[in-house]
């Protein structure tokens, strides 16, 4: 959604009007997009780093989005029609409690919604996405498994019961008489084998062993799968198409995780206001037209192994 404030300033109207004219081609896009059979949808509507222009701006596009939101989500409305949940992507505490209201009022109007689903990245950036995945990674890797048996050697009721039997024969002793020969116990003998036993016991001074360190998930375990479980679009399917308007060959910190080797990335001179059916739909196809094609190649290549492997 790129390109409003240059509209407006080209078209001589207010920032804010270009922003509102923004809100409008989203919902043509969309109401293609799910006439298309796109799944989901996913815009960037507010980046972190807007918070750095005009005050007056940043409360215009708060107040912009807590309306544009609340009014597509009506009963009815664009999202009803078509079956669509809003879901929003990005740091909630950053939002002003009025606007997060307004915005979880119309999330929560639309979650019965299934056949659909419109991200809407506000405040976002890639960056931070990243480095929440990373930290909730993190933090699930140094929480003790609770299925992991205590590092204790023996029972506290058994340690108990030994001390108890070393009292009682301590006392024993001291009523036998001197000319009685030592035993095991004058010997120190059973201090001997109490002093191993304490020995084998794990001290909490002591370095962790491969029983301590199993308490824990292994870090080798974590994958890129890993990372996708604790993203923003964790439950969402790959990205097969990245569209940027405004002629801007860039991403701007905007899904670069989900990215991969088969999303076809387009670029667009027109603004966002100016986007329209006309510019969308031949990209659109051309984009089906292109995984028909691969679809095709990799059905070939898996032919063509499986009629050698028949020889």
């Amino acid at each position: 959604m790129d390109g409003n404030r240059r509209f407006a300033r080209r078209s001589h109207i207010e920032t804010v009007e270009g922003h509102n004219l923004g809100f409008e081609a989203l919902a043509r896009v969309l109401e293609v997009c799910y006439k298309s059979g796109v799944k989901v949808v996913t815009i960037y509507a507010f980046s972190i780093e807007n918070f750095k222009r005009s005050k007056y701006e940043v409360d215009a596009l708060m107040d912009m989005a807590r309306v544009k939101l609340a009014q597509m989500a009506q009963h009815g409305d664009l999202l009803d029609r078509y079956g669509a949940s809003i879901r929003v992507l990005g740091q909630r505490e950053l939002v002003k409690p009025d606007v997060l209201e307004s915005i979880d009022r119309a999330v929560k109007l639309t979650c019965h919604n299934d056949r659909a689903i419109l991200n809407v990245c506000f405040p976002y950036t890639s960056r931070d996405e990243i480095t929440t995945a990373i930290r909730a990674t993190v933090q699930e890797y140094s929480t003790p498994r609770s299925s992991v048996p205590s590092l204790m050697p023996f029972p506290e009721s058994r340690i108990a019961s030994n001390i108890r039997n070393r009292k009682s024969s301590t006392t024993s002793s001291e009523t036998t008489s001197t000319d009685t020969p030592p035993n095991s116990d004058d010997l120190g003998l059973e201090d001997s084998a109490s002093a191993s036993s304490d020995d084998a016991t794990l001290h909490p001074d002591s370095p962790p062993s491969l029983h301590a360190s199993s308490r824990f998930p292994n870090p080798e375990t974590i994958t890129e799968s890993t990372l996708d479980a604790h993203l923003f679009t964790a439950d969402n399917p790959p990205l097969d198409l990245l569209i940027r308007t405004s002629g801007v060959e860039r991403l701007s910190d905007f899904m670069l995780w989900q990215c991969h080797e088969n999303t076809e990335i387009v670029f667009l001179e027109c603004l966002w206001p100016e986007f329209d059916l006309w510019h969308f739909l031949p990209v659109l196809i051309e984009w089906q037209w292109r995984k028909r094609k691969s679809e095709e190649r990799e059905w070939s290549v898996g032919r063509r192994r499986a009629t050698r492997a028949g020889r």
